[in-house]
């Protein structure tokens, strides 16, 4: 099941940390502590001797009839193909594009062209803006919005709220399969299936969900799911995923030579062929944790990268929840904190945000910055949720800390030190 927490006992995956060049870093002589995943995880080298490999011998555009752009092209096929593993889908399922903010907005416009004043689109306050702006843009059509409640003292979406708004007028539900501000999961297969109960248009933002969870768009149902490589150890890429029945009959604002099949029809442009290149690799090191993980545990090595990533995300899930376990409990024991956490038993990413009595939260960030303890101040861009249901706006935001293969037990209790420094 795509969102099923995994029962295997964790196995200690920092030892992934030598892939990674950026743990070599010293703040103030000390190792700098990566807490800031969530804004975009670290890349091990791999990824970067692609993009750099790229870029020296095989750049060019694609479609010509000379070396480096057969290499091009192969290259994007390579990694289309890696990342319709990564997300249980086919290849021409998957498009590229300069983020996932840049295709929600081609999506959007795609599919509001089909819409009428009067129809409906389903929100969520607990979503990234990015998944409510380019949906609310459309009311200027006479498009109705409307926008899911969150419990404020669960912290998780209101869903009989959410099955009350969605209904025969109902054209879209965007859902976010993970908050980046809280780390909430979201029943995003139960919410799909509402949707085609009316015959509304399901989307959903998994950026904040991988790597953290498996996700498997057919178990899910959805009909369209976005990510974005740089927060699975890749580059600055954005994906789409659309089902190739609903993406044939997308029909996006495009160029007239450009080729109008899936998944071509929505990558307007020349896309970035290196950060592309480096894709497939940041794809091959979860499936490499998967196969070394199994090893670890003592069970049958997986066959096939499909199977190979389902257990390395696994893997990475059943770690970084017992860290978060850890780094949240630790929080909660230091007077004047407050830790914003949907309740024991309900299904989290490794974000942890958290509210200080004496200090605000880019104070703590800088502070913890310079003790080379890397983390996020604000509201991340889930705007509406943290500024606005929330009222976190006098106190600068959330303070926000998310967890990595590559961080570890040692590098927790250093950070909790350091903030209940910060905070006697």
């Amino acid at each position: 099941m795509a969102q099923s927490k995994t029962m295997n006992q964790p196995v200690d995956l920092s030892f992934c940390r030598d892939e990674f060049p950026a743990m070599e870093m010293k703040v103030n002589g000390k190792p700098a502590i990566f807490l800031d995943g969530p804004g975009g995880t670290q890349v091990p080298a791999p990824v970067a001797e692609a993009v750099a490999d790229y870029l020296l011998h095989a750049n060019a555009n694609t479609h010509g009839l000379f070396a480096t752009s057969h290499r091009s092209d192969e290259l994007i096929s390579e990694a289309r193909s890696a990342v319709a593993d990564l997300l249980g889908s086919a290849a021409d399922e998957i498009a590229f594009g300069a983020n996932m903010t840049t295709l929600n907005y081609a999506l959007s416009r795609a599919l509001g062209r089909e819409l009428k004043p009067g129809d409906e689109i389903v929100i969520t306050d607990l979503d990234h803006e990015a998944n409510r702006g380019p949906w609310l843009a459309l009311e200027e059509k006479g498009v109705v919005v409307k926008s899911v409640r969150v419990d404020p003292d669960k912290l998780v979406l209101d869903w009989d709220d959410l099955e009350s708004k969605v209904g025969r007028k109902t054209r879209v539900l965007a859902i976010g399969f993970a908050s980046n501000a809280l780390g909430t999961v979201n029943d995003v297969k139960r919410a799909s299936a509402l949707a085609k109960k009316f015959g509304a248009f399901s989307v959903v933002d998994a950026v904040h969900a991988a790597p953290h969870l498996p996700i498997d768009v057919r178990d899910i149902g959805c009909d369209f799911l976005l990510c974005s490589a740089y927060k699975f150890f890749g580059p600055h890429i954005g994906i789409l995923y659309g089902r190739a029945e609903v993406f044939d009959k997308l029909r996006t604002y495009k160029l007239r030579p450009q080729d109008d099949h899936r998944p071509h029809r929505v990558e307007t442009g020349t896309l970035c062929h290196e950060g592309i290149a480096g894709t497939t690799p940041a794809v091959e090191f979860i499936a490499t944790l998967g196969r070394k993980a199994a090893e670890a545990a003592g069970r049958k090595v997986p066959k096939g990268r499909r199977a190979a990533l389902v257990a390395g995300m696994e893997a990475i899930q059943s770690y970084e929840d017992e860290l978060a376990g850890k780094l949240r409990d630790g929080l909660r024991a230091i007077p004047g904190t407050r830790v914003f956490s949907a309740p024991e038993g309900t299904l989290r990413t490794p974000t942890v945000s958290s509210t200080y009595q004496k200090m605000r939260s880019e104070d703590m960030a800088k502070a913890l910055g310079r003790a080379g303890i890397f983390v996020w101040d604000g509201d991340f861009y889930a705007t509406t949720l943290v500024y606005d249901r929330l009222d976190l706006g006098a106190r600068g935001g959330l303070l926000r800390m998310g967890l990595a293969p590559y961080n570890t037990e040692d590098e927790v209790e250093r950070t909790l030190d350091a903030v209940e420094r910060l905070v006697r």
